[in-house]
């Protein structure tokens, strides 16, 4: 099979699993909210996802240095089938709770084979392009899952009917791959071991995990907290659905152009100028938070330039370690990620509820321009780092 084809399979696998991810969220959140569930024990249930890929992350690596990288993904896709499938089986917040728990393991395996698949087989000079085609896949699959939710007024089931099928339709095509593995360096594979590469790769490449904490922080943030911040200071729920929906098509248009961009220009240089320019985003979006079109206009701006700090991440990772420690990388990006998207609502929510008189868009600036600060000073040891790597 040539590259393309695999390569293409890959993304689609992955713009599937997004859309599954994009659906559950809006989904699981109106179901409970019609059945007048608590919000707190509502964002909990939501947290059962980052919950499942922190659980999972320790013991991911040497199934996939084992096995290769296509039963990995071929595992991950069957349980987040099989668990969408057993949604409507028994309506229950903890047995939800355990199913997207399951999801969340699912998804991880799914994303880590990928990404860690295609950042191998990328060169340098389309590595950018690669990761970013990936990160435009699945954000077009995250922003067309919440079209599934209206399906809930014919019935409960359908929704998740839907997307399990089509899941599964994806999730064929995977057989056609042929399995491959990651460079092997590391033959011993006890949990001691999988520390110190752990340990290795972070000491390498820190400052490319940054990036992908602060877009778990600031997207779960804005999917969690914002709406209770709009609400708050006088938007209305439609207005807010468009906010989020812009920032999103602000992330799809501008993915493709920064990663290729990215390969010209080199990463830390298109990272350092997101992460500034989003920084400014937000702090104006804070002088018009009261006003729609202003923050219609400040989303869309802030979509296109940090939506993109993800696959950023994960591109900057590839460049600074070795390709034996890549599955090493892609596991702490991931975990980087769920860390993030774990502490931006609770912190968010901790904002808007201890400093009421400042704008909750300051928090995402101060995280955004933290992660400036870190890749700007990160500069001459970085200059070290890539010549010993």
């Amino acid at each position: 099979m040539n590259n393309k084809l695999r390569f293409w399979i890959l993304v689609s696998i992955v713009a599937i699993s997004g859309f599954s991810q994009g659906m559950l969220l809006p989904l699981i959140a109106v179901i409970f909210e019609n059945q007048g569930l608590e919000s707190s024990l509502n964002g909990l249930n939501a947290t059962a996802l980052y919950i499942g890929i922190l659980l999972v992350s320790p013991f991911m690596e040497n199934p996939l240095r084992k096995y290769g990288y296509k039963p990995v993904i071929i595992f991950g896709g069957l349980l987040v089938i099989v668990s969408l499938a057993l949604f409507p089986l028994w309506h229950s917040f903890w047995f939800w709770f355990l199913l997207r728990l399951l999801i969340g393991i699912g998804d991880h395996a799914l994303h880590f084979g990928t990404q860690t698949w295609i950042t191998s087989f990328s060169t340098k000079g389309n590595l950018g392009r690669n990761v970013s085609l990936y990160g435009l896949f699945f954000g077009i699959g995250f922003a067309a899952g919440p079209l599934m939710t209206p399906l809930v007024t014919i019935n409960e089931a359908l929704p998740f009917i839907v997307s399990s099928v089509l899941c599964l339709i994806g999730w064929v095509f995977l057989f056609l791959l042929k399995n491959e593995f990651p460079d092997e360096e590391f033959k011993v594979s006890t949990f001691v071991d999988t520390m110190k590469r752990f340990s290795k790769a972070w000491k390498y490449g820190w400052v490319a995990f940054l990036p992908p904490l602060g877009y778990g922080f600031l997207e779960a943030s804005l999917n969690g907290i914002f709406p209770v911040y709009g609400l708050r200071i006088g938007h209305s729920v439609t207005n807010i659905s468009i906010l989020l929906t812009v920032f999103a098509a602000g992330s799809i248009i501008t993915q493709l152009p920064l990663g290729i961009l990215s390969d010209k220009l080199g990463r830390k240089n298109i990272l350092m100028i997101v992460l500034s320019t989003g920084t400014l985003a937000f702090l104006i979006a804070s002088l018009f938070e009261h006003s729609s079109i202003g923050l219609t206009l400040c989303f869309l701006l802030a979509g296109m330039l940090v939506g993109s700090t993800f696959s950023l991440g994960i591109s900057y990772m590839a460049d600074l370690l070795p390709r034996s420690l890549l599955p090493t990388g892609n596991l702490l990006c991931g975990i980087s990620f769920s860390i993030g998207s774990l502490l931006g609502p609770f912190l968010g929510g901790l904002f808007i509820q201890w400093f009421k008189t400042i704008s909750y868009f300051h928090i995402i600036s101060l995280v955004l321009f933290i992660i400036f600060i870190a890749i700007v000073s990160s500069g001459k040891k970085q200059q070290i780092v890539e010549q010993v790597g």
